[in-house]
């Protein structure tokens, strides 16, 4: 088991990683090297031989592999990123870079999102170090960049240019998975990751004829845009259930002596109460418009206006995603992916989500683990290319009362430290049996 050092260095890695700010604005602004080289530099004192890896200069990567007992098991893949989203100091309690440690929580932005884990992989691997522990598998770390813009400076890079690194590697675990969730009556869930939705960043392009505001046109391309954006708006995409929700329906309607009837799942998650928030945004495709661009003075009708969508597909329904905005896009505004991603299926009933499941329920016997796929994505969409079956598991025991997905990219994110601790305990004792 991880010893007393790894629970503290777990509090100190994780401050100090928030201290390094590693925002990642979009666009390529953002420098992850300083937070890569405090990782590498720890992994090195473990031992290890981390490699410091750029696509573009500042935008580093980390990778390093432990070498396993059992050369003919396939190796596993734990990674981590280490840019964070911006945050408006004026909004949060503390500075959001400040780290600090107080009344048992270490606060400021990438607390959850996901400096955490990485401390805690740090953590597990120095004290391993300690102890001579070596895993079954190999093990292969990586610290990424640019998680939270396109990957391309990150994971996509890594899987492209440096696929020899990852050289057996047929599973990995990411962010997002194993924390709690108190459902108001007692019970405490822990949803394992096993899925994600795709990623359909769309962008919407009208065309009129551009004109003097006072006269009439009925090409106007902000009006033609308005209608494309409420239909999509408004459109009810249809049930769809992944293998993945499926199995998470099945066990949670067990959980609470439900009859699991699949053929009316908007009636079950309703009865499910807030148990529904984990499988609620996965039973269908979505499309939700977030930006509007038209226009430059009052009085001038434009002859172009321009529209984002955030588009999220089910595995298997990609096809259906495009199909379905061919028709409410209509015949006068065109769409293109912007940003465009995988969906994922991983199997629930795997030997690795076995041993999940069993490490968390080790720590605790008081929780219930249950399956879940990701309404959004993280960098194993892009390991997924070198055939990296992807997990959601960053284990936290949260208090009640604590919002872990209002902590992602909000303000006061924060996280306490028995939560890192049981997360060390748990990444531990996993890794050790995967």
């Amino acid at each position: 088991m991880a010893d007393g050092q790894a629970l503290d260095e777990v509090v100190t890695f994780t401050s100090d990683l928030i201290r390094i700010d590693t925002t990642n604005k979009g666009g390529g602004d953002c420098r992850e090297r300083p937070a890569a080289e405090y990782a590498a530099a720890r992994l090195a004192e473990a031992g290890l031989e981390p490699a410091l890896l750029e696509r573009t200069e500042g935008r580093t990567n980390v990778v390093a592999r432990i070498e396993g007992t059992d050369p003919s098991a396939d190796a596993l893949l734990v990674h981590g990123h280490l840019d964070v989203v911006p945050a408006q100091a004026g909004e949060w309690s503390v500075p959001p870079f400040s780290g600090e440690i107080r009344d048992g929580v270490v606060w400021g932005r990438g607390a959850v999102d996901m400096k955490n884990m990485d401390a805690m992989i740090l953590a597990v691997v120095r004290s391993w170090a300690r102890e001579g522990v070596r895993p079954r598998r190999d093990v292969v770390i990586a610290f990424t960049a640019d998680e939270e813009a396109s990957a391309e400076d990150g994971s996509g890079f890594l899987a492209e240019r440096h696929a020899a690194l990852f050289e057996g590697c047929t599973e990995g675990i990411g962010e997002s998975g194993a924390f709690t969730v108190h459902d108001g009556s007692g019970r405490q869930l822990y949803p394992l990751a096993a899925g994600e939705r795709g990623t359909g960043w769309v962008k919407l392009t009208a065309r009129g004829r551009a004109a003097h505001g006072s006269r009439p046109n009925r090409e106007n391309a902000v009006t033609r845009l308005a209608a494309a954006v409420t239909r999509i708006g408004a459109h009810e995409w249809p049930l769809r259930l992944t293998p993945t929700v499926r199995a998470a329906l099945t066990e949670l309607a067990a959980l609470y002596g439900l009859d699991a009837d699949l053929d009316d799942v908007d009636g079950l998650l309703e009865k499910l109460g807030p148990a529904a928030r984990l499988v609620e945004a996965t039973v269908r495709n979505s499309a939700n418009p977030t930006m509007l661009e038209a226009g430059y003075k009052v009085n001038v009708i434009p002859g172009e206006a321009v529209a984002y969508v955030d588009g999220r597909y089910l595995p298997g329904h990609e096809d259906e995603f495009r199909a379905t905005l061919d028709q409410l896009t209509g015949p006068d505004v065109n769409w293109e992916f912007h940003h465009h991603e995988v969906a994922l299926q991983s199997p629930v009933d795997s030997p690795t989500y076995a041993r999940m499941r069993a490490a968390v329920e080790e720590f605790a016997p008081e929780g219930h683990v249950v399956p879940y796929c990701m309404p959004g994505g993280t960098d194993a969409k892009q390991f997924s290319r070198l055939g990296i079956i992807g997990y959601g598991f960053s284990p936290l025991k949260l208090p009640e009362g604590y919002d872990y997905g209002a902590m992602f990219h909000g303000v006061d994110e924060r996280v306490p430290i028995e939560a890192l601790h049981f997360g060390v305990r748990v990444l531990d004792r996993f890794l050790r049996t995967a």
